[in-house]
């Protein structure tokens, strides 16, 4: 019978280690599970599709985690990323398009990045220019998902959505995948250590990339 050192001599050995865990770090690891599971190829499509409207946790986490095991798919992960992010998107802006009265009090009360302000700030961009907008929040840590969404309330045309998605999600996921091909193991280290550092990093990016937006396109 094997023991666990920690169990010996420890009061707190008796708690799961995800139980002192928050909300985020418990997803982040369940999202992070998928890539030592045979399915984790499909969990990457399902959480990249996801997440362009409405999952908080981003797929370059498990992609980072699946290009580390195996470096030789490390673009076939971005490619998988980047088509299933762009159905996403097309699921977002469809949800935007016919179905917002209906579920706009829950994505402004339980979807991370949702906010009545951000959403206005969007519809306002997309008077400017609404493919720039959208390739700057599928290339950037700015919530994609409030941009898919917005499109369909919007009336973005879908074809502009898809274009500066697939523009701006392939940039990122691809340059994901060069840089986890040749720094995977340093970077996946990286993460695993200072995912709450990372965490408020991105939310920094994300209230500069809403204030770079509104200096850069004009609204009316």
């Amino acid at each position: 019978m094997t023991s666990d050192p920690a169990a010996a001599g420890s009061p707190s050995a008796s708690v799961a280690p995800s139980a002192k865990r928050g909300p985020l770090r418990r997803l982040y690891d369940w999202v992070l599970s998928w890539a030592d599971s045979p399915h984790g190829l499909t969990a990457l499509a399902a959480i990249s599709f996801a997440e362009s409207s409405f999952f908080p946790i981003p797929p370059d986490v498990l992609q980072i985690a699946l290009s580390v095991a195996r470096p030789s798919r490390s673009f076939l992960y971005a490619a998988v990323s980047m088509v299933a992010s762009v159905a996403g998107g097309v699921a977002g802006w469809a949800i935007g398009w016919g179905l917002w009265q209906a579920v706009e009090p829950w994505f402004f009360s339980y979807v991370p990045g949702f906010s009545q302000e951000k959403f206005e700030l969007v519809e306002n961009l997309y008077r400017g220019n609404a493919f720039l907008a959208i390739f700057a929040a599928a290339f950037t840590p700015i919530p994609y998902k409030v941009f898919t969404i917005a499109a369909g309330v919007c009336s973005v045309p879908l074809g502009t959505l898809v274009a500066a998605s697939a523009l701006g999600r392939g940039a990122r996921f691809f340059l994901v995948a060069a840089a986890t091909y040749f720094f995977g193991a340093a970077a996946k280290r990286f993460l695993d250590r200072y995912l709450e550092a990372v965490t408020l990093a991105l939310l920094a990016a994300i209230v500069a990339g809403f204030f770079a937006l509104k200096l850069l396109l004009p609204s009316h």
